[in-house]
């Protein structure tokens, strides 16, 4: 019993080292080309900033997209490039691309992120100034049918006293 788990482990491991040997020699002796254009949040309203990190970027990186203007992205560790774009308070509602060109390669990613139009805050669904003489009408009307309730339900009141 103990043998069979003491196989069972070495097996696991030798499964792992073997799996994991020809990423490393891959990594190492190959150019690799950018990869995985991902723009956080993916979905923002006009005037937002994004993230945007993509994935073995080497050199001199930027960024564009026809949402924002074109921005320089700062390669780190791991050759993972980074960046922070601001979206046109103009741009088109929809999908937008983003287009990398790093020292080792460009890559594009057609639907990166997606900008929703603003929202029209404060006004409370009402874009008009001031009550209209319908609202007027309407407010007029519930006024005078409180008046007339009232005066029925204290005109019934009073007569059931005098019983």
């Amino acid at each position: 019993m103990r043998t069979t788990r003491a196989l069972a482990a070495a097996g696991a491991a030798v499964a792992v080292l073997g799996l994991a040997a020809p990423a490393a020699v891959a990594r190492d002796g190959m150019n690799l080309s950018p990869s995985n254009v991902v723009a956080l949040p993916n979905v923002i309203a006009r005037g937002g900033q994004l993230t945007i990190t993509v994935n073995n970027c080497t050199g001199n990186a930027t960024a564009s997209s026809d949402a924002f203007r074109t921005i320089r992205l700062r390669t780190g560790a791991n050759n993972l490039a980074t960046g922070r774009a601001t979206v046109n308070r103009n741009a088109a509602t929809g999908s937008h691309s983003i287009h990398v060109v790093c020292g080792n390669g460009t890559v594009i990613n057609p639907t990166a992120f997606t900008v929703i139009g603003g929202v029209r805050g404060g006004l409370g669904g009402s874009s008009s100034a001031g009550a209209t003489p319908t609202d007027m009408a309407i407010g007029g009307g519930l006024v005078a049918l409180a008046v007339i309730g009232g005066g029925v339900f204290w005109m019934r009141r009073r007569s059931e006293n005098h019983i």
